[in-house]
Protein backbone atom coordinates (compact mmCIF):
# COMPACT_ATOMS: atom_id res chain seq x y z
CA UNK A 1 0.00 0.00 0.00
CA UNK A 2 3.10 2.25 1.05
CA UNK A 3 4.32 1.85 -2.37
CA UNK A 4 0.89 2.80 -3.98
CA UNK A 5 0.19 5.81 -2.32
CA UNK A 6 4.14 6.94 -3.37
CA UNK A 7 2.71 6.56 -7.17
CA UNK A 8 -0.23 8.30 -6.71
CA UNK A 9 1.91 11.27 -4.65
CA UNK A 10 4.20 11.38 -7.64
CA UNK A 11 1.80 11.04 -10.36
CA UNK A 12 -1.66 12.81 -9.69
CA UNK A 13 -2.05 16.60 -8.30
CA UNK A 14 -4.36 16.93 -5.16
CA UNK A 15 -7.11 16.80 -7.40
CA UNK A 16 -6.95 14.34 -10.04
CA UNK A 17 -8.91 11.45 -10.51
CA UNK A 18 -6.91 7.66 -9.79
CA UNK A 19 -8.43 4.64 -11.84
CA UNK A 20 -7.53 1.13 -10.86
CA UNK A 21 -8.77 -1.56 -13.58
CA UNK A 22 -7.96 -4.31 -11.60
CA UNK A 23 -9.47 -2.80 -7.77
CA UNK A 24 -8.90 -6.71 -6.12
CA UNK A 25 -9.27 -5.42 -2.41
CA UNK A 26 -9.26 -1.58 -3.12
CA UNK A 27 -5.38 -1.09 -2.03
CA UNK A 28 -5.45 1.70 -4.52
CA UNK A 29 -8.36 3.36 -2.81
CA UNK A 30 -6.80 2.81 0.36
CA UNK A 31 -3.77 4.67 -1.04
CA UNK A 32 -6.28 7.64 -2.25
CA UNK A 33 -7.47 8.20 1.37
CA UNK A 34 -4.27 8.25 2.89
CA UNK A 35 -2.49 10.54 0.70
CA UNK A 36 -5.62 12.71 0.85
CA UNK A 37 -4.75 12.79 4.06
CA UNK A 38 -1.34 13.89 4.48
CA UNK A 39 -1.50 16.42 1.65
CA UNK A 40 -5.18 17.47 2.40
CA UNK A 41 -5.51 17.06 -1.24
CA UNK A 42 -9.43 15.91 -2.73
CA UNK A 43 -8.42 13.10 -4.96
CA UNK A 44 -11.38 10.95 -6.37
CA UNK A 45 -10.99 7.08 -7.17
CA UNK A 46 -12.28 5.08 -9.31
CA UNK A 47 -12.18 0.99 -8.83
CA UNK A 48 -13.09 -1.63 -11.30
CA UNK A 49 -13.68 -4.94 -10.61
CA UNK A 50 -15.45 -7.87 -12.15
CA UNK A 51 -17.46 -9.98 -9.08
CA UNK A 52 -15.17 -12.97 -9.17
CA UNK A 53 -16.32 -15.36 -6.37
CA UNK A 54 -14.03 -16.14 -3.79
CA UNK A 55 -12.81 -19.76 -3.31
CA UNK A 56 -15.34 -21.75 -1.54
CA UNK A 57 -12.69 -22.81 0.79
CA UNK A 58 -11.13 -19.77 1.12
CA UNK A 59 -10.77 -17.56 4.21
CA UNK A 60 -12.20 -14.91 2.62
CA UNK A 61 -15.40 -17.33 2.32
CA UNK A 62 -15.62 -18.27 5.62
CA UNK A 63 -15.55 -14.47 6.63
CA UNK A 64 -18.90 -13.95 4.55
CA UNK A 65 -17.09 -12.29 1.06
CA UNK A 66 -18.59 -14.34 -1.23
CA UNK A 67 -16.82 -12.21 -4.35
CA UNK A 68 -13.38 -9.95 -4.69
CA UNK A 69 -15.84 -6.53 -5.12
CA UNK A 70 -17.37 -7.54 -1.78
CA UNK A 71 -13.76 -7.45 0.01
CA UNK A 72 -13.07 -4.17 -1.87
CA UNK A 73 -16.05 -2.41 -0.40
CA UNK A 74 -15.08 -3.60 2.99
CA UNK A 75 -11.38 -2.61 2.71
CA UNK A 76 -12.75 0.89 1.60
CA UNK A 77 -14.85 1.33 4.54
CA UNK A 78 -12.25 -0.51 7.36
CA UNK A 79 -9.80 1.93 5.58
CA UNK A 80 -11.49 5.08 6.03
CA UNK A 81 -12.71 4.48 9.60
CA UNK A 82 -9.04 3.46 10.99
CA UNK A 83 -7.81 6.30 9.18
CA UNK A 84 -10.14 8.87 10.96
CA UNK A 85 -10.05 7.34 14.44
CA UNK A 86 -6.42 7.70 14.25
CA UNK A 87 -6.31 11.10 13.31
CA UNK A 88 -9.79 12.26 15.18
CA UNK A 89 -8.62 16.40 14.69
CA UNK A 90 -6.87 16.31 11.31
CA UNK A 91 -9.71 14.27 9.60
CA UNK A 92 -12.64 16.39 10.02
CA UNK A 93 -12.89 17.20 6.61
CA UNK A 94 -11.22 14.00 5.18
CA UNK A 95 -14.35 12.38 2.26
CA UNK A 96 -13.79 8.76 2.69
CA UNK A 97 -17.11 8.25 1.06
CA UNK A 98 -17.75 6.09 -1.72
CA UNK A 99 -21.02 4.89 -4.22
CA UNK A 100 -20.86 1.13 -5.58
CA UNK A 101 -22.37 0.94 -9.05
CA UNK A 102 -22.95 -2.45 -10.93
CA UNK A 103 -23.49 -2.62 -15.01
CA UNK A 104 -26.82 -3.69 -15.65
CA UNK A 105 -29.72 -3.37 -18.69
CA UNK A 106 -31.56 -0.31 -19.34
CA UNK A 107 -33.92 0.48 -16.36
CA UNK A 108 -36.74 0.84 -19.60
CA UNK A 109 -38.86 -1.70 -21.08
CA UNK A 110 -38.11 -3.10 -25.03
CA UNK A 111 -41.66 -2.66 -26.31
CA UNK A 112 -41.24 -3.65 -29.58
CA UNK A 113 -43.85 -4.94 -31.11
CA UNK A 114 -45.85 -5.51 -34.36
CA UNK A 115 -49.36 -4.83 -35.10
CA UNK A 116 -50.26 -8.33 -35.14
CA UNK A 117 -49.23 -8.51 -31.38
CA UNK A 118 -51.25 -6.71 -30.07
CA UNK A 119 -54.16 -7.93 -27.72
CA UNK A 120 -55.96 -6.24 -24.31
CA UNK A 121 -53.81 -7.61 -21.97
CA UNK A 122 -50.84 -5.97 -23.75
CA UNK A 123 -52.06 -2.22 -23.13
CA UNK A 124 -52.13 -2.77 -19.31
CA UNK A 125 -48.76 -3.58 -19.53
CA UNK A 126 -47.32 -0.68 -21.28
CA UNK A 127 -49.04 1.84 -19.02
CA UNK A 128 -45.69 1.75 -17.52
CA UNK A 129 -42.40 1.95 -19.74
CA UNK A 130 -40.25 1.27 -16.76
CA UNK A 131 -39.11 -2.65 -15.48
CA UNK A 132 -40.28 -3.48 -12.26
CA UNK A 133 -37.90 -4.67 -10.54
CA UNK A 134 -36.31 -1.32 -10.79
CA UNK A 135 -35.50 1.49 -7.78
CA UNK A 136 -35.93 4.90 -7.21
CA UNK A 137 -32.28 5.01 -7.21
CA UNK A 138 -31.33 3.05 -10.49
CA UNK A 139 -33.49 5.97 -12.34
CA UNK A 140 -31.84 8.85 -10.16
CA UNK A 141 -28.46 7.40 -11.39
CA UNK A 142 -29.66 6.42 -14.65
CA UNK A 143 -30.77 10.01 -15.18
CA UNK A 144 -27.74 11.32 -13.74
CA UNK A 145 -25.57 9.48 -16.54
CA UNK A 146 -28.15 10.85 -19.70
CA UNK A 147 -27.81 14.74 -17.95
CA UNK A 148 -23.82 14.47 -17.72
CA UNK A 149 -24.28 15.17 -14.09
CA UNK A 150 -20.91 13.41 -12.08
CA UNK A 151 -22.13 10.19 -10.32
CA UNK A 152 -20.11 11.68 -7.50
CA UNK A 153 -22.29 14.54 -6.70
CA UNK A 154 -23.81 15.53 -3.35
CA UNK A 155 -27.56 13.81 -3.56
CA UNK A 156 -29.82 14.80 -0.25
CA UNK A 157 -33.13 13.23 0.01
CA UNK A 158 -36.07 14.81 1.08
CA UNK A 159 -39.69 14.77 1.46
CA UNK A 160 -41.96 17.21 0.13
CA UNK A 161 -45.62 16.63 0.03
CA UNK A 162 -45.17 13.16 1.50
CA UNK A 163 -43.16 12.02 -1.56
CA UNK A 164 -39.22 11.14 -1.66
CA UNK A 165 -37.46 13.56 -3.40
CA UNK A 166 -33.82 13.35 -4.80
CA UNK A 167 -31.93 17.02 -4.46
CA UNK A 168 -28.45 17.05 -6.41
CA UNK A 169 -26.22 19.11 -6.08
CA UNK A 170 -28.42 22.34 -4.21
CA UNK A 171 -31.24 22.07 -6.96
CA UNK A 172 -29.37 21.34 -9.93
CA UNK A 173 -31.44 18.41 -10.62
CA UNK A 174 -34.43 17.05 -8.70
CA UNK A 175 -35.85 14.44 -9.21
CA UNK A 176 -39.22 12.14 -7.95
CA UNK A 177 -40.17 8.92 -8.79
CA UNK A 178 -43.25 7.87 -6.66
CA UNK A 179 -46.41 7.40 -7.28
CA UNK A 180 -49.31 9.60 -7.04
CA UNK A 181 -47.48 12.77 -7.09
CA UNK A 182 -50.04 15.44 -7.08
CA UNK A 183 -50.38 19.05 -8.01
CA UNK A 184 -48.69 20.60 -4.11
CA UNK A 185 -45.33 18.81 -4.86
CA UNK A 186 -44.90 19.39 -8.37
CA UNK A 187 -45.42 22.88 -7.35
CA UNK A 188 -43.23 23.00 -4.06
CA UNK A 189 -40.57 21.68 -6.25
CA UNK A 190 -41.22 24.11 -9.10
CA UNK A 191 -40.55 27.26 -6.56
CA UNK A 192 -37.42 25.62 -5.72
CA UNK A 193 -36.29 26.26 -9.33
CA UNK A 194 -34.07 23.43 -9.87
CA UNK A 195 -32.49 24.03 -13.34
CA UNK A 196 -33.41 20.33 -14.15
CA UNK A 197 -36.59 18.08 -12.64
CA UNK A 198 -37.30 14.91 -13.99
CA UNK A 199 -39.82 12.23 -12.63
CA UNK A 200 -42.16 9.31 -14.44
CA UNK A 201 -45.14 10.10 -16.56
CA UNK A 202 -47.39 7.17 -14.45
CA UNK A 203 -46.15 9.08 -11.40
CA UNK A 204 -48.69 11.76 -11.97
CA UNK A 205 -51.38 11.41 -9.77
CA UNK A 206 -54.21 12.28 -12.10
CA UNK A 207 -55.20 13.83 -15.34
CA UNK A 208 -55.69 17.31 -13.72
CA UNK A 209 -51.45 17.16 -12.58
CA UNK A 210 -50.52 16.21 -16.34
CA UNK A 211 -52.62 18.94 -17.88
CA UNK A 212 -51.23 21.46 -15.10
CA UNK A 213 -47.63 20.31 -14.98
CA UNK A 214 -46.28 22.80 -17.59
CA UNK A 215 -48.62 25.45 -16.33
CA UNK A 216 -46.95 25.23 -13.05
CA UNK A 217 -43.55 25.63 -14.02
CA UNK A 218 -44.16 28.58 -16.47
CA UNK A 219 -45.40 29.81 -13.02
CA UNK A 220 -43.04 29.84 -10.62
CA UNK A 221 -39.78 28.60 -12.70
CA UNK A 222 -40.04 28.87 -16.24
CA UNK A 223 -36.44 28.32 -17.29
CA UNK A 224 -36.47 24.74 -15.53
CA UNK A 225 -35.42 22.17 -17.96
CA UNK A 226 -38.46 19.27 -17.42
CA UNK A 227 -38.09 15.82 -18.92
CA UNK A 228 -40.64 12.90 -18.45
CA UNK A 229 -39.61 9.46 -18.15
Amino acid sequence: MKLLQRIINLATEDDSYVLDFFSGSASTAHAVIQQNLEDNGTRKFIMVQIPEETDAKSNARKAGFRTICEIGKERIRRAGKKIKEDSPLTTQELDTGFRVFKCDSSNMKDVYYNPAEYEPSLFTSLEDNIKEDRTSEDLLFQVMLDLGVLLSSKIEETTIAGKKVFNVEDNYLIACFDDNVTEEAITEIAKQKPYYFVMRDSSMANDSVATNFEQIFAAYSPDTVRKVL
